[in-house]
């Protein structure tokens, strides 16, 4: 099981209190738990990727094991440690303003 912790918003939208654990089929991608929450949640789909180009929002940021991977390739390998659910995977709300 894959365990994903949401910002607030998103959890109260999806109606969890906490994190979700997730049953990922085949290879453990960024790609792979958002179409897995997604299908699990479907009020999730277009809040943390746009609907039409699938890319992240600009103001969520994806963490895992103390490090960003915001950036990275949707279908790169997530850590082991998330895969095998002792971490999870963060999506974070960024903060922005002056």
């Amino acid at each position: 099981m894959i365990r994903v912790v949401l910002p607030y918003h998103l959890r109260t939208l999806a109606k969890v209190n906490s994190e979700v654990q997730l049953d990922v089929k085949g290879p453990v991608t960024q790609r792979s738990v958002l179409d897995a929450l997604e299908a699990r949640y479907p009020m999730l789909a277009g809040t943390i990727r746009d609907h039409a180009t699938r890319q992240r929002r600009p103001f969520l940021r994806f963490f895992a094991c103390g490090e960003d991977l915001s950036f990275e390739s949707p279908d790169a390998l997530l850590p082991d440690k998330v895969a095998s659910g002792k971490e999870p995977f963060l999506v974070i709300g960024a903060i922005a303003g002056g």
